[in-house]
């Protein structure tokens, strides 16, 4: 987001009266130092050196006194406006906020449930927030839709923006019905039937969308036999145990040899 040119105005002007008076001081030194060390005799190497150094910084001093002068000239730019200044905060915390983990969902919800408040008391709000639970419903299902139900997630998208844009159109309705002439009630109170039943049906639509959804996931991961992990578990089962079972049965054929000792000779009596 660009600076305010305001601030910018002034933060130019000050860096270019701290150089100019940075060069000044230097200039002054220099001219001072190649005024006292310079001989009567004549310039020297060294001398001219200083001679060149005193020449540059008070150049340099003039250019910047020059620039700062002209800056100084020109208007400052107006102050922002109290509001846009708010705006464009508001708008860099969104955008701080919605880099976190959690930020965007969190904003969601929040926005969610603004839009929930300003419905409030409307004939929109019960099929708004039947439409949120159906939305999130389908949220949590578009992530397995694949393949022919890829479309499906689109047009879910495109019709809840849709419904959403209905509601707020049923709000404003009502919201002019407060104040409108009394030979003006009729008109509107039968566009607000008109767009709480279109509001209606569609929510019903989108309900059923969601439920056929979730049919085409209960499908899609449902086999004629049983599921393919509960198989592999079977089969990592059976080897287990078959592996245990070829482990006892190598015990006990080994357990008699292991209790004879070779080294006795036969007849032998323990002491």
């Amino acid at each position: 987001m660009a600076a305010d040119p305001r601030a910018r105005y002034f933060r130019r002007l000050r860096r270019l009266r701290r150089s100019a008076r940075r060069w000044s001081v230097l200039a002054a030194g220099l001219g001072g130092a190649a005024a006292v060390l310079t001989p009567y005799a004549g310039l020297g190497l060294p001398d001219a050196g200083w001679a060149a150094a005193a020449g540059g910084s008070i150049a340099l001093a003039a250019w910047r006194w020059v620039d700062y002068r002209a800056l100084a000239a020109q208007p400052a730019p107006p102050p922002p406006d109290p509001a846009l200044a708010g705006d464009q905060a508001r708008a860099k915390l969104i955008a701080a906020v919605e880099r976190l983990p959690v930020g965007r969902t969190a904003l969601d919800e929040v926005r969610r449930q603004q839009a929930r408040f300003a419905l409030r008391g409307s004939a929109a709000a019960g099929p708004w927030s039947r439409l949120d639970r159906a939305s999130m419903t389908l949220s949590g299902l578009a992530g397995r839709l694949s393949g022919p139900g890829e479309p499906a997630v689109l047009e879910a998208a495109v019709a809840e923006r849709s419904l959403r844009d209905l509601a707020h159109r049923v709000a404003s309705v009502e919201k002019a019905l407060r104040f409108a002439p009394p030979d003006t009630r009729p008109a509107l109170e039968e566009a607000r039937a008109t767009l709480v039943e279109q509001l209606e049906g569609g929510v019903v639509a989108y309900e059923r969308l969601v439920a056929a959804a979730a049919s085409y996931v209960a499908e899609d991961g449902r086999s004629a036999t049983e599921h393919p992990a509960v198989a592999r578990l079977t089969e990592a089962s059976d080897m287990l145990r078959g592996v245990a079972e070829g482990l006892a049965e190598l015990r006990e054929f080994t357990e008699p040899v292991r209790l004879r000792d070779p080294m006795r000779a036969p007849g032998s009596q323990t002491a």
